[in-house]
Protein backbone atom coordinates (compact mmCIF):
# COMPACT_ATOMS: atom_id res chain seq x y z
CA UNK A 1 0.00 0.00 0.00
CA UNK A 2 1.45 3.34 -1.02
CA UNK A 3 2.13 6.25 1.29
CA UNK A 4 -0.57 8.38 -0.34
CA UNK A 5 -3.17 5.63 0.10
CA UNK A 6 -2.23 5.15 3.75
CA UNK A 7 -2.34 8.90 4.37
CA UNK A 8 -5.74 9.20 2.69
CA UNK A 9 -7.15 6.25 4.64
CA UNK A 10 -5.82 7.57 7.92
CA UNK A 11 -7.30 11.00 7.17
CA UNK A 12 -10.71 9.43 6.58
CA UNK A 13 -10.39 7.33 9.76
CA UNK A 14 -9.51 10.41 11.84
CA UNK A 15 -12.38 12.45 10.36
CA UNK A 16 -14.94 9.71 10.97
CA UNK A 17 -13.64 9.00 14.48
CA UNK A 18 -13.68 12.72 15.35
CA UNK A 19 -17.17 13.12 13.94
CA UNK A 20 -18.58 10.16 15.84
CA UNK A 21 -17.00 11.31 19.10
CA UNK A 22 -18.49 14.79 18.60
CA UNK A 23 -21.98 13.43 17.87
CA UNK A 24 -21.71 11.03 20.82
CA UNK A 25 -20.78 13.87 23.13
CA UNK A 26 -23.79 15.88 21.96
CA UNK A 27 -26.12 12.91 22.39
CA UNK A 28 -24.79 12.15 25.87
CA UNK A 29 -25.14 15.84 26.79
CA UNK A 30 -28.78 15.88 25.68
CA UNK A 31 -29.49 12.71 27.68
CA UNK A 32 -27.72 13.92 30.84
CA UNK A 33 -28.77 17.58 30.79
CA UNK A 34 -32.45 16.86 30.45
CA UNK A 35 -32.75 19.29 27.55
CA UNK A 36 -34.30 16.57 25.45
CA UNK A 37 -37.19 18.11 23.49
CA UNK A 38 -38.96 14.75 23.36
CA UNK A 39 -42.71 15.15 23.47
CA UNK A 40 -43.47 11.47 23.72
CA UNK A 41 -44.47 10.98 20.10
CA UNK A 42 -41.16 9.31 19.23
CA UNK A 43 -38.88 7.19 21.42
CA UNK A 44 -36.00 9.64 20.95
CA UNK A 45 -34.19 8.61 24.13
CA UNK A 46 -34.07 4.99 22.99
CA UNK A 47 -32.91 6.09 19.53
CA UNK A 48 -30.14 8.18 21.09
CA UNK A 49 -28.90 5.42 23.39
CA UNK A 50 -28.85 2.88 20.56
CA UNK A 51 -27.11 5.40 18.29
CA UNK A 52 -24.39 5.92 20.90
CA UNK A 53 -23.88 2.15 21.10
CA UNK A 54 -23.69 1.92 17.31
CA UNK A 55 -21.08 4.64 17.20
CA UNK A 56 -19.01 2.79 19.79
CA UNK A 57 -19.06 -0.28 17.52
CA UNK A 58 -17.95 1.87 14.58
CA UNK A 59 -15.17 3.47 16.64
CA UNK A 60 -13.85 0.07 17.71
CA UNK A 61 -13.73 -1.00 14.06
CA UNK A 62 -11.99 2.24 13.07
CA UNK A 63 -9.25 1.78 15.66
CA UNK A 64 -8.69 -1.81 14.52
CA UNK A 65 -8.49 -0.75 10.87
CA UNK A 66 -5.92 1.87 11.91
CA UNK A 67 -3.85 -0.87 13.57
CA UNK A 68 -4.15 -3.08 10.47
CA UNK A 69 -3.03 -0.21 8.22
CA UNK A 70 -0.03 0.28 10.51
CA UNK A 71 0.77 -3.42 10.15
CA UNK A 72 0.49 -3.12 6.36
CA UNK A 73 2.96 -0.20 6.33
CA UNK A 74 5.40 -2.19 8.47
CA UNK A 75 4.97 -5.31 6.36
CA UNK A 76 3.75 -7.37 9.31
CA UNK A 77 0.09 -7.80 8.36
CA UNK A 78 0.68 -11.40 7.26
CA UNK A 79 1.13 -12.58 10.84
CA UNK A 80 -1.00 -14.12 13.55
CA UNK A 81 -1.20 -10.74 15.33
CA UNK A 82 -3.45 -9.40 12.54
CA UNK A 83 -6.15 -11.96 13.31
CA UNK A 84 -6.97 -10.30 16.61
CA UNK A 85 -7.81 -7.01 14.89
CA UNK A 86 -9.75 -8.66 12.07
CA UNK A 87 -11.78 -10.66 14.60
CA UNK A 88 -12.59 -7.47 16.52
CA UNK A 89 -13.67 -5.77 13.28
CA UNK A 90 -15.99 -8.70 12.53
CA UNK A 91 -17.43 -8.47 16.05
CA UNK A 92 -17.92 -4.71 15.71
CA UNK A 93 -19.76 -5.15 12.41
CA UNK A 94 -22.03 -7.80 13.94
CA UNK A 95 -22.65 -5.46 16.90
CA UNK A 96 -23.50 -2.66 14.47
CA UNK A 97 -26.02 -4.91 12.73
CA UNK A 98 -27.60 -5.78 16.07
CA UNK A 99 -27.81 -2.08 16.87
CA UNK A 100 -29.45 -1.50 13.49
CA UNK A 101 -31.98 -4.25 14.21
CA UNK A 102 -32.69 -2.55 17.56
CA UNK A 103 -33.32 0.74 15.75
CA UNK A 104 -35.61 -1.11 13.36
CA UNK A 105 -37.59 -2.58 16.26
CA UNK A 106 -37.85 0.80 18.02
CA UNK A 107 -38.99 2.43 14.78
CA UNK A 108 -41.44 -0.32 13.76
CA UNK A 109 -44.48 0.81 15.80
CA UNK A 110 -44.40 4.18 14.07
CA UNK A 111 -44.45 2.49 10.68
CA UNK A 112 -47.76 0.65 10.97
CA UNK A 113 -49.14 2.69 8.09
CA UNK A 114 -46.18 1.79 5.88
CA UNK A 115 -44.58 -1.52 6.97
CA UNK A 116 -42.33 -1.41 3.90
CA UNK A 117 -40.01 0.94 5.77
CA UNK A 118 -39.51 -1.67 8.48
CA UNK A 119 -38.83 -4.33 5.84
CA UNK A 120 -36.28 -2.10 4.13
CA UNK A 121 -34.59 -1.37 7.46
CA UNK A 122 -34.50 -5.11 8.20
CA UNK A 123 -32.92 -5.65 4.79
CA UNK A 124 -30.26 -3.08 5.62
CA UNK A 125 -29.52 -4.99 8.83
CA UNK A 126 -29.09 -8.19 6.83
CA UNK A 127 -26.78 -6.31 4.43
CA UNK A 128 -24.66 -5.18 7.38
CA UNK A 129 -24.39 -8.82 8.45
CA UNK A 130 -23.33 -9.56 4.88
CA UNK A 131 -20.43 -7.15 5.31
CA UNK A 132 -19.38 -9.11 8.40
CA UNK A 133 -19.46 -12.29 6.32
CA UNK A 134 -17.37 -10.61 3.63
CA UNK A 135 -14.76 -9.62 6.21
CA UNK A 136 -14.85 -13.20 7.49
CA UNK A 137 -14.03 -14.42 3.97
CA UNK A 138 -11.14 -11.95 3.83
CA UNK A 139 -9.97 -13.28 7.20
CA UNK A 140 -9.87 -16.76 5.67
CA UNK A 141 -7.78 -15.39 2.82
CA UNK A 142 -5.45 -13.79 5.37
CA UNK A 143 -5.14 -17.14 7.15
CA UNK A 144 -4.20 -18.82 3.88
CA UNK A 145 -1.62 -16.13 3.12
CA UNK A 146 -0.10 -16.47 6.60
CA UNK A 147 0.05 -20.26 6.18
CA UNK A 148 1.77 -19.88 2.80
CA UNK A 149 4.22 -17.39 4.28
CA UNK A 150 5.10 -19.81 7.10
CA UNK A 151 5.46 -22.64 4.59
CA UNK A 152 7.72 -20.52 2.37
CA UNK A 153 9.87 -19.59 5.38
CA UNK A 154 10.25 -23.25 6.32
CA UNK A 155 11.20 -24.19 2.76
CA UNK A 156 13.72 -21.35 2.66
CA UNK A 157 15.25 -22.58 5.92
CA UNK A 158 15.47 -26.15 4.58
CA UNK A 159 17.05 -24.89 1.37
CA UNK A 160 19.59 -22.87 3.38
CA UNK A 161 20.52 -26.04 5.29
CA UNK A 162 21.05 -27.96 2.07
CA UNK A 163 23.23 -25.24 0.60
Amino acid sequence: MGKLTVAALRTVLVLVLTGTVFVQALLVWVLISGSDPEDGTLPLTAFRVVTILGMIAAQVALVCVWRLVTMVRRGTVFSHAAFRYVDIVIGAIVAASLVWFAITIINAPGQREDPGVTLIMGGIGVAILGVALLVLVMRTLLAQAVARDVEASQMRAELDEVI
